[in-house]
């Protein structure tokens, strides 16, 4: 039977916290988990989550993976605690490492994440930022090596901004050896040092491509990854937005040029007809439900080798 292996890295801020080998363990402790052949118990253990930002899949994703591991979750909302009132991040990850056995943190400045794992003497857990969304990345990859078995030869083409979803899709893609496509309209590409890293993982290998077309991107590809184009705080650029990725839609257009066996991705919530047509939203190539699932089965991996 599996035991949970405690990962090199105390924290998860960033997909680059994790070797390639410990990704593919959570994958492997993942199914296990969701074919219900493993049964970690970590009684009296305590997910404290922080959530600056707004969340449906991935409040209840941890909560329900904690509560399946045995342990209790503490939702600490910024609006009912004194973390909103200006408290020193400091001094609250000082305190909750003496309440919580781990942190997962929903924000939006990156570096206020850092500060919260510099401070904290329990494994904090990026449970998104600006930058990343390390926890989406995972279940992403999950889904995929359920559907293609493994990662030789999957070329996944990601269509829209090169926001936090892209950034960690490059950086664990890099990882497993797989073949990233970015398709944004021009001034919206991932993070630099993001793409630095991942060519720097990749070496010689030109397994990276950011590109302006996405008619181009798609050719060949085996998945198919859309998101928002305006994420949580960019209500005011909203309008300005939908303007410039005009033609960066996943439509039938684009699935025709893709892989036959190509499926369709989306982290959801979605903006049917902007990002991603109903059609091919509700359409046999559509993995997005499956993909939503797997945030909990890999976040309870997660967990459960966090706390080990």
């Amino acid at each position: 039977m599996l035991k949970p292996k405690k990962l090199a890295k105390k924290n998860f801020l960033s997909s680059f916290d994790m070797s390639t080998e410990e990704i593919e363990y959570i994958f492997e402790v993942s199914k296990n988990f969701k074919e219900k052949k493993l049964n970690f118990e970590f009684t009296n253990k305590v997910l404290g989550l922080i959530f600056d930002k707004s969340s449906t899949r991935t409040r209840v994703s941890f909560q329900v993976a904690m509560s399946r591991l045995g342990g209790t979750t503490i939702d600490l909302n910024p609006t009912t605690s004194q973390i909103g009132r200006g408290e020193p991040i400091k001094d609250t990850a000082r305190v909750l490492s003496r309440y919580c056995d781990v942190l997962a943190i929903r924000t939006f400045n990156h570096a206020d994440l850092e500060e919260y794992a510099k401070w904290s003497t329990k494994p904090v857990i990026n449970a998104l930022t600006d930058l990343e969304h390390p926890c989406q990345a995972l279940a992403d990859f999950l889904t995929i090596k359920e559907e293609f078995n493994d990662f030789k030869n999957v070329v996944l083409t990601f269509v829209g901004d090169g926001n936090n979803v892209a950034n960690s899709l490059i950086l664990c893609g890099a990882l497993l050896g797989v073949e990233v496509r970015i398709a944004c309209p021009k001034g919206y590409e991932p993070n630099e040092k993001v793409i630095s890293k991942a060519r720097e993982i990749c070496k010689k290998k030109n397994l990276l491509q950011i590109t302006h077309d996405p008619t181009t991107a798609v050719i060949g590809a085996n998945v198919l990854y859309t998101d928002v184009w305006s994420s949580m705080g960019e209500e005011k650029q909203k309008e300005e937005k939908d303007k410039e990725f005009d033609g960066f839609t996943i439509d039938d257009n684009l699935i025709k040029k893709s892989n036959p066996d190509a499926i369709v991705l989306h982290c959801l919530p979605a903006y049917r007809s902007k990002e991603i047509s109903d059609q091919v939203f509700e359409s046999e190539k559509s993995r997005i439900f499956e993909q939503a699932e797997n945030r909990m089965h890999a976040q309870q991996a997660l967990l459960s080798c966090l706390l080990s």
